[in-house]
């Protein structure tokens, strides 16, 4: 079956730091190829990619959390890391572990189209305060 269930969201004060859990199923992470990552959706706005992590451990993040997230896998885990510090209120949102097969698109495209990701989860919310 096929899953990917997030955990560790919750609420912190700027400046915080939370740390994203993303458990995969093998059906989706024993792939040969995967580019995964993570995106984020705030009310009345639209789905903004956050992170990716390509096969080769190519890392890739959006210009709004350079610096501040860091995007990992454990892959004797089947799991998907994403490591939030410095948080700031425009970093609330709910957020969604997401992969797919398609590697020749490059990490960069699912990077800017969070939308094209064919498996996600059901997300995990994550409430930054000033």
């Amino acid at each position: 079956q096929v899953q990917m269930v997030e955990s560790g969201g919750g609420s912190e004060q700027a400046g915080g730091s939370l740390r994203l859990s993303c458990v995969v199923s093998d059906e989706i992470y024993r792939r040969y190829c995967m580019v995964m990552g993570w995106f984020r959706q705030a009310p009345g706005k639209e789905r903004e990619g956050v992170a990716v992590i390509e096969s080769d451990g190519t890392t890739r993040y959006a210009d709004s959390v350079v610096g501040r997230f860091s995007i990992s896998k454990d892959n004797a885990k089947n799991t998907l890391f994403l490591q939030m510090k410095s948080l700031k209120p425009e970093d609330t949102g709910m957020y969604y572990c997401a992969a797919d097969s398609r590697c020749s698109l490059g990490g960069s495209w699912f990077l800017a189209r969070p939308s094209w990701f064919g498996n996600s989860g059901q997300g995990t919310q994550v409430t930054v305060s000033s």
